[in-house]
């Protein structure tokens, strides 16, 4: 059972930053795409950044050129390091695994959120 915990939320003033920490443990046979969502309340969960696996990343819009992914796979790690926090960053945010298993599927698998506050 693979499981994954988030760190490293909040409460920052706009215009600061933050690095949000997602830990993997459990057996892997191999990591497929990982991503960051965000979800506020009243509100459908949204992809945050992506790393595809093969190096490739894709952002929001709304996050370009101020959030980045960082991944280490060799310490099942993952990283979101957020710039220029805006109001609107402000969200529950939760780090996802696509784990691969030797049959060729792929399970998702979710951390349980940490809170980032954006608020002067």
């Amino acid at each position: 059972q693979v499981q994954l915990v988030e760190s490293g939320g909040g409460l920052v003033q706009p215009g600061q930053s933050l690095r949000l920490s997602c830990v993997a443990s459990g057996n892997m046979y191999a990591i497929g795409p990982t991503s960051w969502y965000r979800q506020t309340p009243g509100k459908e969960r949204e992809l945050v950044a992506s790393e595809l696996g093969d190096g490739s990343e894709k952002y929001a819009d709304s996050v370009k050129g101020r959030f980045t992914i960082i991944r280490e796979d060799a310490k099942k790690r993952m990283y979101l390091q957020m710039d220029s926090l805006k109001v609107e960053d402000t969200a529950v945010y939760y780090c996802m695994y696509g784990v691969l298993t030797e049959g060729g599927r792929t399970i998702d698998y979710w951390g349980q959120g940490t809170e980032v506050t954006v608020s002067s």
